[in-house]
């Protein structure tokens, strides 16, 4: 037995939760890691042997030495993603402390960690004193498992619907055969799809090569090769329905993704982070275009730019800094992004600002933007994906940036997090920032 014994029950109790919290949290998908991890009771059993040891190496508890070891190398040792390890830190500061030793440290709203008790005891302890299981448990809103039951039953029903037999004959007894709805979708979308951009035009009408304007040409010529490849492989479609070319295989993939409302694979190559269906992706592919439209008309910036619009929203926040840095003539890498929360929303915005700019179409994950106090604030229940008001972005040098009361938010293109990560902005907390770190929130180019 170990010669610190209490503190060893008590650290080892916290352990356990822990070990329980991190794994059962991948249940929640990317909100609650952004990737899957292979936790598994190997790590708690190791975690066990080197508390063990440390605390009969020390005289006293070696608190940041337990959870840099626990934390950064056992489990942080399958972590991949740096937001992941953020999270992993947080949850042993908030369970693994001194203060636990007196018995202060709640793991979970009304849990607190228990005094020095025997085997029977602790069993008993936890089935009388452990809420309910929730979200709460875990520091996430209870919109986090709305998120996850909803997302589980769309593949449930997906996988359903592609279960269905794919001849002609059986199409759901609408009197519509699959060739001639994978016809109608492809008319319907060949019909609407735009012109590219003339780029000799474009380039011509820009008298001075801004780092706005530059930006505008890669998004034009990123959207001609996506709308080059959807009227080939259409068109190429149409002949072979029509018998005039034999189906290839990625024909019939093709019409496979008309037929079940789902972006083919062919286009996604070239497109932009999505989760959403065929139809709703092809008109948010249409304003997308209307806004680079309008944007090259005459190369001036909008009075406030839909951030989620570009193929690449880094190129146009990299393009805040390097016109700041130019007008001011600052060095580039000593330079970074203030974000202010406007209480305005995109409807009241007439003027772009004198710098930098004002940017609409974020939605905030896991929590919501409380705009009469100006902060972060608990999210309602059923309001998954709240729209965050407009947002001005200006570049200031870094020693400029205030990181008081802030909360280091992830921007990501989608809902599936991970490799879709855009920025960070620092957005304004009266609340301790460990809770919404606990939380997940994000902020979502697309709800």
């Amino acid at each position: 037995m170990s010669t610190k014994e209490m503190e060893f029950k008590c650290i080892l109790f916290a352990l356990c939760y822990f070990h329980a919290v991190v794994a059962e949290r991948r249940k929640f998908g990317a909100q609650g890691w952004n990737r899957p991890y292979p936790f598994n009771n190997g790590d708690l059993t190791i975690s066990i042997n080197v508390l063990y040891n440390y605390l009969e190496a020390n005289p006293t508890v070696p608190w940041d030495d337990l959870r840099y070891l626990f934390g950064e190398i056992m489990y942080g040792g399958h972590i991949t993603d740096d937001w992941d390890r953020r999270l992993c830190r947080t949850y042993l500061s908030e369970y693994v402390q001194p203060e636990m030793l007196d018995g202060e440290v709640h793991l979970a709203p009304g849990f607190l960690i228990p005094p020095s008790l025997d085997y029977k005891g602790y069993h008993q302890y936890v089935d009388e004193n452990l809420p309910p299981e929730s979200p709460y448990l875990y520091g996430l809103h209870p919109n986090a498992e709305i998120g996850f039951l909803t997302l589980t039953s769309e593949q449930l029903f997906r996988t359903v619907l592609e279960m269905q037999p794919k001849e002609s004959d059986a199409a759901g007894g609408s009197g519509v055969s699959r060739e001639e709805k994978v016809q109608s979708v492809l008319e319907e979308i060949l019909e609407k799809l735009p012109e590219p951009f003339n780029m000799v035009e474009i380039m011509a009408k820009a008298e001075e090569k801004t780092p706005f304007v530059v930006v505008a040409f890669q998004e034009c010529e990123r959207m001609n090769i996506l709308t080059q490849e959807m009227r080939r492989s259409l068109k190429e479609l149409d002949l072979g329905l029509k018998g005039e070319l034999t189906i290839t295989a990625d024909m019939e993939e093709l019409a496979t993704a008309l037929f079940y409302d789902s972006i083919p694979e062919s286009w996604t190559r070239y497109a932009y982070p999505s989760l959403l269906s065929l139809g709703a992706w092809y008109a948010d592919l249409l304003l997308r275009v209307r806004e680079l439209d309008v944007w090259t008309t005459d190369f001036v910036l909008p009075a406030t730019v839909w951030l989620a619009g570009f193929f690449n929203p880094q190129s146009f926040l990299t393009a805040i800094m390097q016109s700041m840095a130019r007008k001011n003539e600052w060095p580039l890498d000593k330079m970074c992004l203030t974000v202010d929360v406007t209480k305005k929303y995109r409807e009241e915005i007439t003027a772009p600002p004198r710098e930098g700019s004002f940017v609409h179409g974020l939605f905030m994950e896991g929590a919501r933007w409380d705009v009469p106090s100006g902060a972060i604030a608990d999210a309602r229940l059923k309001e998954l994906t709240p729209v965050v008001p407009v947002i001005l972005i200006r570049a200031i040098p870094v020693d400029r940036l205030d990181t008081k009361n802030t909360y280091e938010c992830p921007v990501y293109k989608t809902r599936m997090r991970g490799p879709t990560y855009v920025w960070t902005f620092n957005l304004k907390t009266k609340e301790k920032a460990a809770k919404w770190i606990l939380a997940g929130v994000a902020l979502l180019l697309q709800s």
